[in-house]
């Protein structure tokens, strides 16, 4: 044998190790290697899927439901205005002391300020003159009736000192009257005026501070605090036009509030706006609601639901069926080829009790669709 010869033949064994090696290699990797998972294939057009399994992703109808039209709205919490009194000093002048702030829960009959004042000084003055008058004319009434009946005096002269009598007495009472007006006793002479909280209820407005001014002025009364009973209040929202319908005096709402997430309180609607926003076409409409240990408090937001009383026939798919992606919702329906689902965009309404969502355009009742699509959607994006 030759040298060529030699070199061939072990260029040949060679080559066959090496195969060997490499077929062996082969062979294990795909013996490791995991099992394959449900095969999705994109169809044609990205909305249409095809898989491998299709049991795996079981199918529901659309239902119809009967179900009422509601409305929500946004709103504010505002104090009942026929619940809120305002705290006056009939007297006008300088306020001393301030027993309260704003914010502060008042009970009726509380002392909430002192106001001095230079008309609680006249009217003491009144006071006493009209005691003095009215004693003298007392006098001279028992004077001349012992004259008179001494036949001292004409019966006219007696008629004046009654007269005269009657009117130191019905100024004494005038002058007493306005003692009591002012908030002054006439048996304890001050020149300062106790205001007492009219209602119980919460400081909602303060007009005045400490040495600052108080009482009546010439425009009408000024009120230095703003009591209001929060026990009661008021939902106000604003309702464009073309909603008005669905919305009637003395029917009920559901108020949900951003504060409260979950939490539904029940209210009135007791008035409707007579006169619409000329910019953005809304009426105010008032919401009566009770509020126990005053859990809404003034300037919070509420969303609330009216609830229409004609039914509707709706088409309604559970939740799960109905995929978020894009900002858009849909859902995937069989195509009628086996394996094969297309994404449907569906238009969605109000969640119903039981996570049943309301599809106002897309589907019709009966339509089958996938009764879990985040499951086919992950699957396509394996």
């Amino acid at each position: 044998m030759n040298l060529r010869s030699v070199f061939c033949t072990s260029v040949a064994a060679t080559s066959l190790l090496l195969a060997g090696c490499h077929s062996k290699e082969t062979g294990n990797e795909a013996a490791e290697a995991p099992p394959a998972p449900t095969s999705v294939t994109t169809v044609g057009q990205p909305t249409q899927v095809h898989v491998e399994k299709p049991e795996q992703f079981p199918l529901i109808a659309a239902q119809q439901r009967t179900i009422f039209a509601s409305l929500n709205v946004t709103g504010q919490v505002q104090p009942d205005v026929s619940r809120e009194v305002p705290v006056l000093s009939i007297a006008n002048g300088r306020v001393t002391a301030l027993h309260v702030g704003l914010g502060d829960t008042v009970h009726k009959g509380q002392l909430v300020m002192e106001v001095q004042s230079p008309d609680v000084t006249n009217a003491f003055d009144a006071y006493l003159k009209a005691v003095a008058d009215e004693h003298l004319a007392n006098v001279t009434l028992t004077r001349d009736q012992l004259l008179y009946d001494k036949g001292a005096i004409a019966k006219s002269q007696l008629d004046v000192a009654q007269d005269g009598e009657t009117d130191a007495a019905a100024d004494l009472k005038a002058a007493e009257q306005q003692l009591r007006i002012l908030g002054v006793s006439k048996d304890n002479p001050s020149d300062t005026v106790k205001v007492d909280a009219p209602i119980s209820g919460v400081i909602v407005a303060q007009n005045t501070t400490a040495a600052g001014a108080a009482g009546l002025t010439a425009t009408g009364p000024a009120g230095s605090l703003t009591v209001a009973d929060l026990s009661h209040v008021w939902v106000v929202c604003d309702v464009y036009e073309n909603d008005l319908a669905q919305v009637r005096l003395g029917e009920q709402a559901d108020i949900s509030l951003n504060a409260f997430p979950g939490k539904v309180l029940k209210g009135t609607i007791s008035d409707i706006g007579a006169v619409l926003d000329p910019t953005i076409r809304t009426a105010k409409v008032r919401i009566q609601v009770q509020n126990p240990n005053n859990l809404l408090r003034l300037g919070m937001f509420a969303t609330a639901t009216f609830h229409g009383s004609t039914p509707i026939p709706s088409v309604v798919v559970p939740g799960d069926a109905i995929l978020h992606l894009h900002d858009r919702q849909w859902v995937f329906a069989p195509t009628g080829a086996k394996g094969d689902f297309k994404r449907i965009a569906v238009t969605t309404g109000e969640t119903l009790p039981g996570n049943m969502v309301v599809i106002t355009g897309g589907l019709r009742e009966g339509d089958q669709v996938v009764g879990n699509a985040l499951q086919v959607q992950e699957a396509t994006e394996q």
